[in-house]
C-alpha cells in the first residue's frame, strides 16, 4: 500500500474525511475508490459514497477478497444510514464469514452489527439476535464496543427485558465516551433516557394510569389477564393469544376489557368490531359467531358470558382484567414512531418495516406532509422523509413487531 493511501486511511479513521479525500480524490484504483466512498460517507453523500464502493468491489481482483468484503461492509452501513433496507443480509454475514477466515475480526463485528441493526429496524427480532456476535466484545475497538451495546440494548428493551437493557445502555455509554463519538454519546443518552419515560397506559374499571418499560414488563408478568393494544395480544397466567392478524377478534376483546367488570352493550360491540352505526340481525348474528371465536381463544382462563344488554368478560377466582395501550394511537402510531429516530427514510424502507404497501405509507406521508408533521428531502426515487423526534414518550411499544405463536 503506497504512502497516500496510508495517509488517507489514517485521516478516515481520525474523522478528518477532506484530509483524506485531498490525497485521493483524482484516483481511480481500487483501494483510492474505497476509501474516497468512505470519506463521501462521512461527509453525508451517501448516494456518491455507495457508488464509489460498489466500484471498487468490482475492480478488486479474485485475489482480493478481504478487501471486496470490506467494501460490501461499508456499502451496507452506508445503505442503512440511507434507511434503504431492502437489500438482503446473507451478502453481509458471509463477508463477515470471509473476514473472520482472514482474522479481520473488527471489519466481521462491524458488518455482524450492521445486519443486527438492519433487522432490529425491520422487527424481524430474533434473526437481530441471531446476527449479533455470541462472543464477548469487549476486547473490540471502543466504537464496535458501543455500537453492540446499544443494539443489544435495543433488542433487550423490544423483548421487555429491562434489567438487561439498562446494564446494555451503560456498557455502550462507557464504551461511546472512550471511543468520543458525540453521535454515539447522544444515541446512548437517548436510549437511557427512554426507559424513564411513559411507554404505555394502563386502563382499570375505566381509570388510566402511565406505565414505564419497567411496569410494563412487571405488568404482562402478572397473573393479571391483559389485553395488549400495543402488540394486540391477551396475555396472563399462562395465556397468550396473538391477534395481531384479527382485527375483530381483537376490536371486541378490547371493548369487553375497558368494560371489565361491567357489560359492554351490543351496539357498542358491533360498532366497534365491524364499524357500522346500523346494525340489523345479520351483523348481530355475526357478533355471535366471533365472540364464540374468541371465547374458545381464551378459555379456559377467561369466559365470555351473554347479559341482558350485551357481553361480559368473566375471569376465574380474584384475577382481574385490565387493558394497556400504547402513549399514541392511531393507524399511523407505528409510522411517527420510526420516523422518529431522526433518520430520512425512504418510502419503500418505511413500507418494509411497517410491513405495509408502499401505497398506503404515501397517503400517510402526504396527510402528515399537509399538517406539517414531516418534511421531505430529494426527489424521485432519493425522496427521503424526515420528522422530529418524539419527546417525553418511549416509542418502544408503537414499533412494529412481528407476529407471535398463539
Amino acid at each position: 500500500m503506497d504512502a497516500l493511501i496510508t495517509a488517507a486511511a489514517r485521516f478516515l479513521a481520525a474523522g478528518d474525511a477532506l484530509s483524506a479525500l485531498q490525497r485521493v480524490a483524482l484516483r481511480d484504483d481500487p483501494p483510492a475508490l474505497a476509501l474516497r466512498g468512505i470519506a463521501m460517507a462521512q461527509l453525508g453523500e451517501h448516494s456518491r459514497a455507495r457508488e464509489l464502493l460498489r466500484q471498487a468491489a468490482k475492480a478488486f481482483g479474485p485475489k482480493e477478497a478481504v478487501a471486496r468484503a470490506r467494501c460490501v461492509v461499508a456499502e451496507a452501513e452506508v445503505a442503512l444510514a440511507m434507511r434503504d433496507l431492502g437489500e438482503p443480509t446473507r451478502p453481509l454475514l458471509q463477508a463477515a464469514t470471509t473476514l473472520d477466515a482472514h482474522d479481520d475480526r473488527a471489519n466481521a463485528l462491524q458488518a455482524r452489527l450492521v445486519a443486527a441493526r438492519r433487522l432490529i429496524l425491520l422487527g424481524r427480532l430474533e434473526q437481530a439476535g441471531d446476527a449479533l456476535p455470541a462472543e464477548d466484545v469487549g476486547s473490540a475497538p471502543p466504537l464496535l464496543v458501543a455500537m453492540a451495546a446499544l443494539a443489544s440494548a435495543e433488542l433487550a428493551m423490544r423483548a421487555l427485558r429491562i434489567r438487561d437493557a439498562r446494564v446494555a445502555v451503560e456498557q455502550a455509554l462507557v464504551a461511546a465516551q472512550r471511543a468520543g463519538v458525540a453521535a454515539l454519546i447522544a444515541e446512548a443518552n437517548d436510549l437511557r433516557a427512554s426507559l424513564d419515560h411513559p411507554a404505555a397506559r394502563r386502563i382499570d374499571g375505566g381509570q388510566a394510569r402511565s406505565l414505564r418499560l419497567e411496569e410494563v414488563e412487571a405488568l404482562l408478568a402478572s397473573p393479571m389477564l391483559v389485553v395488549d393494544a400495543c402488540r394486540r395480544t391477551i396475555r396472563g397466567a399462562g395465556l397468550h393469544v396473538d391477534l395481531s392478524r384479527r382485527p375483530v377478534l381483537f376490536a371486541l376483546a378490547r371493548v369487553l376489557a375497558e368494560s371489565w367488570p361491567a357489560d359492554a352493550d351490543r351496539a357498542t360491540l358491533i360498532l366497534r368490531a365491524f364499524r357500522t352505526r346500523h346494525p340489523d340481525e345479520t351483523h348481530r348474528a355475526r357478533l355471535r359467531v366471533e365472540l364464540g371465536r374468541l371465547r374458545a381463544l381464551i378459555d379456559p382462563v377467561a369466559r365470555i358470558e351473554a347479559t341482558r344488554e350485551g357481553f361480559a368478560l368473566r375471569v376465574a377466582g380474584e384475577r382481574a382484567v385490565c387493558l394497556l395501550v400504547p402513549p399514541l394511537e392511531g393507524e399511523t402510531a407505528s409510522l411517527q414512531a420510526l420516523l422518529a429516530d431522526g433518520a430520512a427514510w425512504s418510502t419503500s424502507a418505511l413500507a418494509m418495516a411497517l410491513g405495509a404497501s408502499q401505497r398506503t405509507v404515501q397517503r400517510a406521508l402526504a396527510e402528515f406532509e399537509a399538517a406539517g408533521r414531516v418534511r421531505a428531502i430529494g426527489q424521485a426515487r432519493a425522496k427521503r422523509w424526515l420528522a422530529p423526534p418524539m419527546t417525553g414518550i418511549a416509542t418502544i411499544l408503537l414499533l412494529p413487531a412481528p407476529p407471535t405463536a398463539g
